[in-house]
């Protein structure tokens, strides 16, 4: 449960290596988290950061091993770590691959890895953890998502369609839990700069993960169903969703 100033005190991070997941993590620990379970393909790789948790002031983390695109053990994953660790106030889901939008444009199979673990996978695992928040009568299910599946572009149409897919999909998931005392609350960062992105051109409104999880507690603390990274991107994106196809098509980057 909530503590009396409504931070979370348990966290699962479904993603437990990603920078955006992890930096978010930390602010929560920082606020009086002190249970955090990181899930991961690697547990072993992810000591490092569960010893980091730690010295921020987590009494408990756990590493535990969990794979978005072993959709058929889902139920049985999330099962397994509730009755382990009883209620989490927050689940983060963190997942995701950028792909390459050349390569996925070539090959059919590189486009269908993007669009199960970004979308296929996140959904999967949403869907048990939404019914474990509902039975528990609270909890927040925190999705990343991405300003990219706004209005997806002809330089990343995989990736942004995987993204879409996700947000749609979290918001529905998140008005079928009115009134139940669980929520979904969606986030939309611009681009980050993180080790999936290194490499590329910076957008306009580039962000860090640090940056990013700052915006969530804030978020969080207000009571918000989506959370922009930076917020001015809400205003951007307004915009951008409007603009004429011939014009969007324009948009190379």
């Amino acid at each position: 449960m909530n503590d009396a100033l409504g931070s979370p005190q348990s966290v699962l991070l479904l993603g437990g290596s990603s920078e955006i997941g992890l930096a978010i993590t930390r602010r929560l620990v920082e606020r009086r988290a002190k249970t955090v379970v990181l899930a991961g393909r690697d547990p072993e790789a992810l000591k490092p950061a569960a010893d980091d948790l730690r010295s921020a002031g987590a009494d408990t983390v756990d590493v535990v091993a969990f794979d978005a695109l072993a959709t058929d053990g889902h139920d049985a994953f999330v099962d397994d770590i509730f009755n382990r660790h009883g209620d989490f106030d927050l689940v983060l889901l963190a997942f995701g691959v950028l792909g390459d939008q050349e390569e996925a444009e070539r090959d059919t199979d590189a486009a269908l890895a993007v669009l199960r673990t970004n979308f296929v996978g996140a959904a999967s695992v949403a869907l048990p953890v939404a019914r474990r928040l509902r039975a528990q009568g609270h909890g927040t299910l925190l999705v990343l998502s991405s300003v990219a599946g706004e209005r997806a572009r002809r330089a990343n149409f995989v990736y942004g369609s995987s993204k879409a897919g996700l947000d749609a999909f979290c918001q529905g998931l998140g008005d079928s839990l009115v009134g139940s005392g669980a929520r979904v609350v969606v986030v939309r960062p611009g681009f980050v700069h993180t080790k999936m992105t290194a490499g590329r051109a910076p957008a306009p409104l580039s962000t860090t993960p640090d940056a990013v999880a700052d915006a969530v507690v804030r978020g969080l603390e207000k009571g918000a169903e989506t959370i922009w990274a930076p917020p001015a991107l809400r205003f951007v994106m307004s915009g951008m969703r409007h603009l004429p196809r011939p014009l969007w098509r324009r948009i190379k980057e």
